[in-house]
């Protein structure tokens, strides 16, 4: 995180890079690029806020014009719904001037060790309601599309499949919330080494949940990650889900850092995204694999990279 022990190193590779002067301005903080050259990328991959941090300084607007610099034409924010009124509408109003699209925030409470809408119990489901309704009017201001839902914790104490119809009917009711305002709450299913215990792990899971529930506004968040320390497989189950996805996430396995750094070959699962015609957002929700300003670059091209089929 020391970016003057990096000033001659990122010198070089934002030269390699083709950022040109402007990128190496990017290393005396406040942030200074202008008229940079974009990338142009297949896909809307979006990055979060502290992911360039390191060229732009903390201040979001400045990040934002940063990514959308790069070639960035999208941004996601879990931590969105937290933030300040004024700040959304400042994010909202940089994203409009630049031309990116609002990628998902969190709908609503995540609890990681205990039961919630698997239980069926009406002051849960109750609460995670209001939440979603609260979460309609943050949508409006940043004029985000996608909003995440965790299922939350296994219910020891219930069968499966009652777990499973108590999820259905209250993703039912936070349908009926969202379909009006064309809102979609996209279900998250997540490892079991990083999230052991979780009610929604598997993606033909999502799959069945969403064909249950029957609602434009409740869809599959396929979190390219998660699904490969899940399940595997992932182009397959990518092609079997698709109907039902709405959004994908971005982490190469293991360390879910960028694309090049693991195992997953993300030039092949662009490629299959890119050719299926979509048009929505790919999260860039994973670490930098190394720190500072070098790290940043080589996440840019690690990007540049993976979306060259």
């Amino acid at each position: 995180m020391q970016r003057r022990l990096f000033i001659k190193k990122s010198a070089a590779a934002v030269s390699f890079l083709g950022l040109g002067f402007t990128g190496i301005n990017a290393i005396n903080s406040p942030y200074k690029i202008q008229n940079t050259t974009m990338n142009s990328f297949k896909l809307n991959y979006a990055p979060h806020l502290g992911m360039f941090k390191n060229h732009a300084g903390d201040d979001p607007i400045n990040q934002l014009n940063f990514m959308a610099d790069q070639g960035f034409r999208a941004f996601e924010d879990n931590n969105m719904k937290n933030r300040s009124i004024k700040t959304q509408e400042k994010i909202a109003k940089t994203m409009l001037d630049r031309g990116m699209k609002m990628g998902v925030f969190v709908a609503h409470t995540i609890y990681w060790n205990e039961p919630t809408l698997t239980t069926g119990k009406i002051d849960i489901r109750d609460t995670f309601l209001k939440e979603i309704k609260e979460s309609v009017e943050v949508a409006k201001r940043i004029n985000a599309r996608w909003i995440t839902v965790v299922p939350g914790f296994v219910d020891l104490s219930l069968n499966m499949d009652f777990q499973t119809q108590n999820v259905i009917e209250t993703l039912k009711h936070a349908s009926a919330i969202l379909e009006p305002h064309e809102l979609t709450m996209v279900l998250e299913p997540l490892n079991f080494r990083n999230h052991a215990g979780m009610f929604l792990s598997r993606s033909p899971q999502a799959y069945q949940i969403c064909k249950a529930v029957n609602s434009p506004s409740c869809k599959i968040l396929f979190d390219i990650y998660h699904q490969q320390i899940q399940e595997g497989n992932l182009i397959p189950n990518i092609d079997s889900c698709w109907d039902e996805i709405a959004y994908l996430q971005i982490g190469d396995n293991p360390g879910r850092k960028e694309p090049t750094t693991g195992e997953i070959n993300y030039n092949n699962i662009f490629k299959l995204i890119h050719s299926k015609g979509y048009k929505g957002i790919l999260g860039m929700e994973h670490g930098n694999s190394i720190d500072g300003i070098e790290g940043e670059l080589k996440v840019i091209e690690a990007y540049k990279i993976s979306d060259n089929f």
